[in-house]
């Protein structure tokens, strides 16, 4: 089921989709603003066929398509790392490709992570930026994060749901 906050929606990946992408297939509904795919990733997504495979569906954990719009290109991606460990806590990673930077887009991609976080009943999303990558960290503290731990080269962000 697609979380959808405008100006944009996350897409859940299909086993068919991370198929696709693996073996190479660019679907042109993809659209991939930008020219970013996830076949830079492929890494992510055979580890989310491993987990369908051994566990079943793991919806709504695992990647999703950042679309413009509703039903609009491709402009990133977001992984939902769960299930919940013990503490309720649930990681998240996002990306946006490099052409749709500055807009403001990474504000709205991690409100509707947390939208759909919150509808999947997780207590504590988490996510991680390097130092050095100032929009990820600013996006994350606009959305409510704090700071939970921090090394030379990355923090840790907690947002209690």
């Amino acid at each position: 089921m697609d979380t959808t906050t405008a100006p944009l929606t996350l897409h859940p990946f299909t086993v068919a989709d991370a198929e696709r992408v693996l073996s190479g297939e660019v679907d042109p509904h993809d659209g991939w603003e930008g020219a970013y795919a996830f076949t830079d990733e492929p890494e992510l997504l055979a580890e989310y066929l491993r987990m369908v495979q051994q566990n079943g569906d793991p919806t709504p954990y695992g990647p999703y398509l950042v679309r413009r719009g509703e039903d609009g290109p491709a402009i990133g991606g977001v992984n939902l790392f769960g299930p919940p460990g013990d503490d309720g806590a649930v990681e998240f990673a996002f990306g946006l490709v490099p052409a749709v930077r500055g807009q403001g887009l990474s504000t709205h991609t991690v409100a509707a992570v947390v939208e759909l976080a919150r509808s999947a009943g997780v207590v504590i999303l988490r996510a991680e930026a390097e130092v050095p990558n100032l929009p990820a960290r600013r996006a994350l503290e606009r959305a409510g994060f704090a700071q939970s731990s921090r090394t030379t080269e990355a923090i840790v962000y907690d947002l209690h749901l």
